[in-house]
Order: structure tokens, then sequence, then C-alpha cells
């Protein structure tokens, strides 16, 4: 589709898919840009080689081939699912993939299973026993009468006529029916109608002001799980938090800068520290290295400005893109033109136009994003910002200010904060070619496209040369930690999990009162499947015969030691570590 004269982008809410409510965007094929008009759409010629319907909302690999021309991979990024809702855009053309049941929104759509409480369980299985028993007595009996009339039935002649076997089976099922208690079901039904009546009568204690919205009962089936649970699974982000990030610190060439005081996750202010922009204007030793820092954060996103006259505001599909993108412009890098080939940016009074060769995408598996960019002076880079654990892997041994950015990510997470690291690498004409060649044939690769893709990125992601960090706040929601405490004080265990590294879930989990000060605490950090299953099996000898019951514990784990206590061979262990636990927390 081509929905933009400049841009070919558009945006979409998927909140009816993912229940995400920021909008996200979608970028139309550069070689189909162009067909803006209907007569020239009727010219188009060619076919769309895809994917088997699927039910992955985030996934699609097809290519495109036009007549006369090489073919082009289609992503994500060109399709409008089903389900969502076109935003901010007058118009697109497209052309249809798959309709009706073969839709991902279609695929996904499973029939509700229907929930029935305890109560209502048990009272079944009782009344399906007592309609066997009634049958079994009813069979028994019938049988009795068989053999009883044919004893006596001769001289019986006062009874009248004898029925037959069939018959005679309803006439004692009419006459035991009373065993099957139906005005019980009647007696529960008005109980917990009553019980949803008490729970919309206006209750104080659970009234939220800011809309005027009371408790409502929505169904009675389930009032008497209330006071049944026994654990709670939590989200962090969105969930604890508000998910509108801040943009707070960040360290550039071994010099952290932000507020000097610890922050408090409840309270928010944006970065300030006249420091940095001081050493840049002043020609401190690091001034080229804040000036690259800069320029990272304001072309390193896929982020799209929206102009207001001379208001700029962000689209962003992450929160996280979207605050480090206003800090940049905070500190005078402003992001203000994105087209399909290139980023502006304004900095020092001047205007800087960055060509992006290619993007290569974020996702969970890589937890990174890097740009490739051809600079105004003509230099090629790949910019990159990404989690700590995968950027530190991927440095050069030419990289300076190793293990003083180290340590300034161990203080950010000690305060509760979410850090990326950010770096990059200076590429030659040659190798950009010869990658560029590998690119070209994994983006046309039909069968595992994304994993062809993700080796490709491996290739050219390596010998990193480190700027620094940054650091964003999540605040916590209203009254998360009264609510926490609360639920813990009612003997409710909560499972936790959040995609921030070690440090920072721990201080978060502190500041939610989801862990305390005196609490014992079990950490599992593993690099193996054997080290896994040592280090459970050892926790497990420890407990002993606490093992399986309620005990004041905290067990924290990471995600590569989760991904080995998920092996069939550990994870009964595991989980009955974890059920020993008062509190879960699973992080990256």
């Amino acid at each position: 589709f081509e929905p933009h004269k400049i841009s070919a982008t558009c945006y979409v809410a998927t909140s009816n898919l993912d229940g995400e409510t920021n909008l996200k965007i979608r970028q139309a094929l550069l070689e189909t840009a162009e067909m803006q008009t209907e007569k020239q759409l009727s010219s188009l010629s060619g076919k769309i080689e895809c994917e088997g319907p699927n039910c992955h909302f985030n996934n699609f690999i097809g290519t495109l081939y036009l007549n006369g021309k090489s073919p082009v991979p289609i992503g994500p990024d060109q399709v409008l699912l089903r389900g969502t809702q076109l935003k901010n855009t007058d118009w697109i053309f497209g052309i249809v993939v798959y309709t009706g049941f073969e839709t991902k929104f279609m695929q996904n759509a499973v029939q509700s299973p229907l929930k029935r409480s305890k109560v209502e369980q048990v009272t079944n299985l009782q009344i399906l026993v007592l309609f066997l028993l009634l049958l079994v007595m009813s069979l028994v009996s019938c049988v009795g009468a068989a053999f009883w009339n044919g004893k006596y039935g001769a001289n019986t002649w006062y009874i009248g006529k004898k029925g037959n076997f069939g018959l005679n089976i309803l006439v004692f099922i009419i006459l035991y029916h009373n065993l099957i208690p139906i005005s019980l079901l009647v007696t529960l039904e008005i109980v917990k109608y009553v019980q949803a009546l008490f729970i919309n009568w206006v209750n104080e204690d659970m009234h939220y002001r800011r809309n005027d919205v009371y408790a409502m009962a929505r169904t009675s089936n389930l009032n008497e799980e209330l006071g049944q649970v026994k654990y709670l699974f939590s989200d962090k982000t969105g969930t604890l938090t508000c998910n509108i990030m801040t943009f707070k610190k960040c360290t550039i060439a071994g010099i952290i800068y932000g507020n000097d005081h610890p922050c408090l996750i409840t309270e928010s202010s944006e970065f300030s520290d006249p420091k940095l922009l001081e050493n840049f204007e002043e020609n401190h030793p690091t001034k080229e290295y804040i000036k690259e820092f800069l320029i990272l954060l304001s072309v390193c996103h896929t982020v799209v400005p929206e102009r207001d006259g001379n208001d700029i505001s962000y689209q962003a599909s992450s929160p996280d893109e979207a605050a480090l993108v206003k800090g940049a412009k905070k500190l005078g890098f402003v992001f203000t033109v994105r087209t399909p080939y290139s980023v502006t940016i304004e900095a020092m009074g001047e205007e800087f136009t960055f060509q992006i060769l290619n993007v290569l995408e974020f996702s969970s598996n890589r937890k990174r994003m890097s740009v490739i960019v051809r600079t105004p002076t003509g230099r090629l880079w790949l910019y990159c910002k990404g989690a700590d654990s995968v950027i530190y892997e991927r440095l050069s041994e030419d990289s300076l200010f190793v293990e003083e950015t180290l340590t300034h990510l161990e203080s950010f997470a000690r305060e509760g904060l979410r850090t990326l690291c950010i770096a990059y690498i200076d590429l030659t004409e040659l190798e950009y070619q010869q990658w560029l060649m590998m690119y070209k044939e994994a983006c046309t690769v039909v069968q595992d496209r994304a994993q062809c893709l993700e080796h490709c990125y491996d290739t050219i992601e390596k010998k990193f040369l480190l700027l620094g960090a940054t650091a964003i706040e999540d605040r916590l929601q209203a009254r998360v930690p009264e609510t926490i405490a609360n639920l813990l004080k009612a003997n409710i265990r909560i499972w936790l999990l959040t995609g921030d590294k070690e440090e920072t879930a721990v201080n978060i989990a502190y500041s939610c009162k989801l862990l305390s000060g005196q609490m014992p605490r079990i950490q599992l950090n593993a690099n193996s499947l054997e080290a896994t299953q040592q280090v459970i099996d050892q926790n497990c000898q420890d407990l002993g015969t606490l093992l399986g019951k309620e005990n004041d514990l905290a067990l924290i784990i990471d995600g590569k030691t989760l991904k080995h206590a998920l092996h069939f061979e550990v994870k009964k262990n595991f989980l009955n570590l974890a059920l020993s636990c008062r509190t879960v927390l699973c992080c990256r």
C-alpha cells in the first residue's frame, strides 16, 4: 500500500489484537510507493508468494515478484492485519493476501472455554453420580419387579396390566427422581445472584474516583472463587508500571551524566545535567564521543515525527525509543524528518541528513536493533543500541570505557532504571557490499526467513566500539506497593515476569514491596543445563522438609537459567522449588 506521499508510512492501532494502545508504524514498499492512482495500480502486474495461513500476529514472510523487476521481500511492516484500525492516514491502496478464516485474526479465534467455579464442578459431579445411582437403583428395581411378576403376577389380578421392561425402568426413575436435588442448583444460583448484588452495591473501598467507577460483577458464576486465589502471575511494564518512559541518566565515554541524587522509582523528573552540554561546547576530550552518542540516539530508531506548526511530536511503537529521541531533542539534537531512505536531524544550528541503508530490526531474541547509515560526510556507520548482555559479548578488543560503563550500568540498575548500551561500527565499503549480498539473499528466503536474517545480522554486528549507555525510568502506578503488600498479607503468592536485567528487577521488586529487606533470597544464575540442574537440586536438598510448604522466601531467576530450568529433566524440581517460595521473580 502507499498511504502517504512523502514517507510511504501509515499508523495502525493494534489494541484489538495485542491490547497495546500505542500506534504502530507500517511502511510501504519503495518499489510500489509511486503508485498513487487507480490507473497506475491497474497497470501493476506480478505475484506474491507467501507462507500459508498461520496464527502468528508478529510474523509475515512473503516475496513480491513484479514483472520485469527483481524479487522484493515483504515482512510484517508491510501488512495491515484484520482487526487493526488505520489512524492519522487519509487513504491506502493495498492487495488482500488472506481472507475469511485464513486471516490471522480468525486463525486466533478459539471458542471461549466455559468458566466454572469449583462449587459448580463439585455439584455437577455429585449430580452425575446421583443420576448414575438412580439408573442403577431403577435397573435393580426393574429386574426385581420382573422376577416378582414372574413368580406372583398370575395371582395379582387387581394390579392390572404388566408393563414391558423399558416402561418399568421409566416408572422407577419417576419414583426415585427425588434423589437428584434439582432445587440445590436453583438455591445456588439465587445465592450467587445476591452475592453479585452485594458487589455491585456502592462500596467506597472499591471506588475508582478518577472515572467515578465502582466494582461491577459482570458474571455471577465465579463469585465463590473470591478468596480462593493462591497464585498471582503478573507482567511488570504497563501492569505494575505506567509504561510512560522518561530519559533520566546516561554514561558517555566513561563519564556519568544525570541527577546526582538517587531517583525514587515513584517520583519522576526528566534528564537535567548542564555538565553534558558544557563538555560538548567547551571542547572536552570526550566531545566527539558525546556528539556520536547524541547522533546515534536521534538516528537509530523507528520513530516517526509529526509536525504541528513548530511543534514536533513523535509516534513510536516502543515508549523506550520515544523517550530516547525526546532526550536527544532536549539536548539539542532534534530529529525532524523521516523518509523511507533517510533521517534528518537539526544539531548545533545545522541540518544533517543521514541516508538509511538498512534497519536491522529489534527482536526479543536479538535484544538489540541497529541501523546502517551513510553520514553526511559519506562514511558508513552501523549504529546499535541493545541490552548490555548482547552488546558486551560483541565488543571489539579496541573498545574503550568498558569497565567504567559496566560500573555505571550496575549503578543505574540498582536505582531501578531500564538500561541500554550504545555502540557503533565504522564499516568499509567492501565489508558492507559483501554483507549486502548475503542480506538480499536472506530477505527472499520463504522458509525460516527470520532465522536466516538473524544469522545475517550476526555476521555484521560484531567488533562494536562502545560509546556509553542510557538509563530510562518507568514509574510505578499509583498504590502498587500497598496493593502488593496487602496481597502478600492475604497469603497470595506473586510471580513477576520482567525483561529488565536482574539488578533493575530486584530494585523494582523492593520498590513495590514484592521483596522485603529481611526476606531470604534464592538466586539462580547458571549458563548450562547441568549447572542449572545442580543448583536447583542443591536448593531443594537445602530446604529438606520445608520443600513444598509455605516459606518466606524469594526465588530470583534470570532468562538463561529459566530456559534450562524449563527442560523436561529439570522442570519438576524447579516447580517444587518455586512452589516453596512466597515470591518468584523471572528477569532478563
